[in-house]
């Protein structure tokens, strides 16, 4: 199941820049437990179905996993062998750009040991440096 938007305003996007850190989704919300991203990048929609998969099956069928970024960015690839000009390519996948401080990935239900093995199998999918998290108590 590829993660990719049902429809979009524009077909193809500029590629942006990823200064400075996360302005949001940067505590732990909704589960107890998550994985926070220390590096920037942009992470494709198989990478995110990865974690996804890797994590509730370290579960098995316990837990409630919350995925807290969604690739809605298109990136363009010319085909091999094509010399350059004749415009910009086709839409090869989508990602989700992500600066630090990001929380990727929360988890409920489950013990802390449970959490931490399951989203280090899921840190193993991505390319970028991340780290464990638990829920701050915040004042509303």
């Amino acid at each position: 199941m590829a993660l990719l938007p049902s429809r979009s305003k524009y077909r193809k996007m500029q590629k942006g820049n990823l200064k400075g850190i996360s302005k949001g989704g940067n505590f732990v919300d909704f589960g107890d437990f998550g994985m926070q991203v220390l590096d920037r990048g942009w992470i494709t929609g198989r990478q995110i179905e990865a974690c996804r998969v890797a994590i509730s099956r370290c579960f098995s069928r316990k837990g409630k996993i919350w995925i807290r970024i969604f690739p809605d960015k298109p990136v363009s690839k010319k085909p091999a062998e094509v010399r350059m000009g004749k415009g910009k390519g086709s839409v090869d996948f989508w990602v989700a750009c992500v600066k630090p401080g990001r929380i990727l990935f929360e988890v409920a239900n489950v013990t802390r040991e449970e959490a931490q093995a399951a989203l280090r199998l899921a840190a193993a999918k991505l390319a970028l440096r991340t780290r464990f998290v638990e829920r701050l108590e915040r004042i509303k």
